[in-house]
C-alpha cells in the first residue's frame, strides 16, 4: 500500500494564521516608516528650494513671484507641488498662514507641503492643515504642522 503524504487541513489553517499575524504587525510599522521617510524627504526638498530662495534673493534683492522662476522645482512625495507665497506681495494678512494664535508663520515667504491628503487651509489648526508640512519662524522651524 501507498501511503499519501502532504499537508492537512489544519496545519494550512495554522500556517495562514502565522501569516497573518505576521503582516498584522509588519503592515503598520512599514506605513509608520514610510511616512517618516516621506517627511523628512519633504523636509530635504524645503531646505534645497530654501537655499535655492536664498540665493535668488542675493542676486535680485528681492524672492521670485513663484516658485517657477526658480526653474524645475520637484512635487512632494504624494505628487502636489510645493506651495509658496511671497510675503512681500501680498497686502494685509489674509492670504498668509497662521499659527494658532493666528500669527503669519513667516514674514519673508511661506513655503509648504499639503501633506497626504494634498489639501490644505490658511490656519494650522485647520483639519486639512494638520499633516502639512511647513516651514515657520523665517525658518527656523521645517516640520509637520501639527508638531508646531
Amino acid at each position: 500500500m501507498k501511503r499519501h503524504t502532504g499537508f492537512t487541513l489544519v496545519e494550512v489553517m495554522i500556517a495562514m494564521a502565522i501569516i497573518a499575524i505576521i503582516l498584522a504587525v509588519a503592515v503598520p510599522s512599514y506605513s509608520g516608516y514610510k511616512e517618516k521617510v516621506d517627511v523628512g524627504l519633504v523636509e530635504f526638498d524645503m531646505l534645497q528650494i530654501s537655499g535655492d530662495l536664498a540665493r535668488y534673493y542675493a542676486s535680485k534683492d528681492s524672492y521670485p513671484p513663484d516658485l517657477a522662476t526658480l526653474g524645475d522645482v520637484p512635487k512632494d512625495p504624494w505628487g502636489n507641488p510645493y506651495k509658496y507665497l511671497n510675503m512681500a506681495l501680498v497686502n494685509g494678512n489674509g492670504k498668509k498662514r497662521k499659527d494658532h494664535n493666528l500669527v503669519p508663520l513667516n514674514t519673508d515667504y511661506d513655503l509648504y507641503s499639503m501633506g497626504p491628503d494634498g489639501k490644505s487651509v490658511s490656519p494650522l489648526t485647520a483639519k486639512h492643515s494638520r499633516d502639512d508640512i511647513i516651514r515657520a519662524n523665517n525658518g527656523r522651524y521645517i516640520g509637520p504642522a501639527a508638531d508646531y
